[in-house]
C-alpha cells in the first residue's frame, strides 16, 4: 500500500494526494465513488482536462452523503481499478460545500446526474454552495448524461444568471458515454 494512503486511512486528515504534486487552484477534480472506475469516468476525466487546460485528479471521498463510509478493503479495491497514471486524492469531504472549502480555486468535473445533486436543496443549501464557489473561484465542468432514459445537459437546468459563470458545459459532440457504475455492478452480479 502507498505510504500516504496508509497514513490517511489511519488518521483523521481531510485529504491526501496520491500520484503527483497538487495545487487546488490549478487543478480539475473528478469526484466519484469509482465503484468500479470505468470508461465513462476516464473519458470525462480526459475531455474535461483538455477543455479547461488543468491537471486532473480523481477525488475519492471515504465518506458519502448517501452511502456508508468506505472501509480500507473497499478503498484499496477501488484504487486498484484506477490506472496508475491517473493521480488520486482521498478525502473525507462528502458534500460539495466541503469539497469547495477544501479545494479553493478547483474546477470540478461531473455528469448531469451529479450537478443535479449539487443543485438539489435536499443535499445542499444551494445558494450557499454557489456563493462559496464565487468567492473561492471554483467552477463546475459538466457533461450531459443519459438520465431517466433521456440525454440531459446544463441546457436543461434553470440556473440563475448570477451563477452561470460557474458552469462550463461539455457538449454531447465532444463527450457522451452512456455508462454508469450502477449498471456495471448490476451486470456483474447477474453473470
Amino acid at each position: 500500500m502507498h505510504p500516504s494512503i496508509e497514513k490517511f486511512l489511519n488518521n483523521s486528515d481531510l485529504k491526501s494526494s496520491v500520484g503527483s504534486s497538487f495545487n487546488s487552484s490549478e487543478c480539475l477534480l473528478l469526484p466519484g465513488s469509482f465503484n468500479p472506475f470505468h470508461l465513462g469516468h476516464q473519458g470525462l476525466f480526459e475531455v474535461a482536462e483538455k477543455k479547461v487546460k488543468r491537471a486532473g485528479f480523481l477525488e475519492l471521498s471515504l465518506t458519502n452523503v448517501d452511502k456508508p463510509e468506505l472501509d480500507i478493503n473497499s478503498v484499496l479495491m477501488r484504487l486498484n481499478n484506477i490506472p496508475e497514471e491517473i493521480p488520486i486524492i482521498l478525502t473525507r469531504a462528502p458534500t460539495f460545500m466541503e469539497k469547495i472549502e477544501l479545494f479553493p480555486g478547483a474546477f470540478f468535473a461531473m455528469g448531469y446526474d451529479t450537478i443535479t445533486r449539487v443543485l438539489d436543496p435536499s443535499y445542499n443549501n444551494v445558494s450557499e454552495v454557489l456563493e462559496k464557489c464565487l468567492s473561492l473561484e471554483c467552477k463546475f465542468v459538466v457533461a450531459g448524461r443519459l438520465f431517466n432514459n433521456k440525454f440531459l445537459s446544463l441546457k436543461n437546468l434553470d440556473i440563475d444568471s448570477r451563477y452561470s459563470q460557474l458552469f462550463i458545459p461539455i457538449s454531447e459532440k465532444i463527450f457522451r458515454k452512456d455508462l454508469s457504475s450502477t449498471q456495471i455492478r448490476s451486470h456483474l452480479r447477474s453473470n
